[in-house]
């Protein structure tokens, strides 16, 4: 799928405040940017803009959002200073036809949690370990070219319970050393938008550099893209008898 419109939306918060200190080191361009570089890659015809918590309207006015149709988003730190009329904007689009990726801590943000109206909690442990993701959905688009399990040498530990509603569809199941398992790749369809949460990605660990990771993001954001609907969400519509 060729001329995809893509949005990179980052908080910036470890960035700019080089917590951890490995993050320029790792991410010298920030995870928006690294983000960014590995969809160019994938997707050599897409055009890809960033946007940051600190831009004026986090990066997400209407013309940015009526121009994307592809929204990734990565948050940890600073949820709650996401403005709610931001949160509107986005859901709007979304239910209007417009993809969205969640990435890794971003089960917490106000747009995912509003979307499922759930918590979104998990269990967590940081301890550098081994995570194995795991093919469940071997036909799904998402999983072309991908090897299963794909292993990603070290990585915060995401657990179950995720109280995420039942996904509409289970892509990948994690497992981790200390024996914790997680759905690591799940999607949902709300009104006539594509999302799709992945788990891996956290700040501390050069995940997005890999290129496994990022062959899941490019067949992402292939499947939750459909440039060619209008954007408008489900309505009420009267109907009149006519099928027979």
């Amino acid at each position: 799928m060729s001329g995809l419109r893509i949005t990179v939306w980052n908080e910036g918060v470890h960035e700019a405040e080089q917590d951890p200190p490995v993050m320029a080191e790792i991410y010298p361009d920030g995870i928006h940017g690294a983000l960014a570089e590995g969809i160019r890659q994938g997707l050599p015809e897409a055009s890809v803009r960033t946007a940051l918590l600190a831009d004026p309207e986090h990066g997400l006015p209407e013309e940015v959002l009526a121009d994307t149709d592809v929204l990734l988003w990565w948050g940890h730190r600073a949820h709650g200073q996401v403005d709610e009329a931001v949160v509107d904007r986005v859901q709007r689009h979304v239910l209007g036809g417009m993809g969205l990726l969640v990435l890794h801590s971003g089960h917490f943000s106000k747009i995912f949690q509003r979307l499922l109206g759930t918590t979104c909690s998990l269990g967590w442990r940081d301890a550098a370990e081994q995570e194995l993701v795991w093919t469940v959905a071997p036909h799904h688009p998402i999983t072309e070219g991908v090897p299963n399990p794909l292993v990603i040498p070290e990585q915060e530990t995401y657990s179950e319970f995720f109280d995420i509603p039942a996904p509409d569809e289970l892509i990948f199941i994690s497992s981790f050393d200390g024996g914790e398992v997680f759905r690591s790749g799940v999607t949902f369809f709300r009104g006539h938008g594509r999302i799709f949460y992945f788990s891996p990605g956290d700040q501390r660990y050069p995940v997005y550099h890999q290129p496994e990771i990022r062959r899941i993001l490019t067949n992402g954001i292939t499947w939750a893209a459909q440039p060619d609907r209008p954007r408008t969400a489900p309505d009420v519509t009267k109907l009149d008898r006519h099928w027979r």
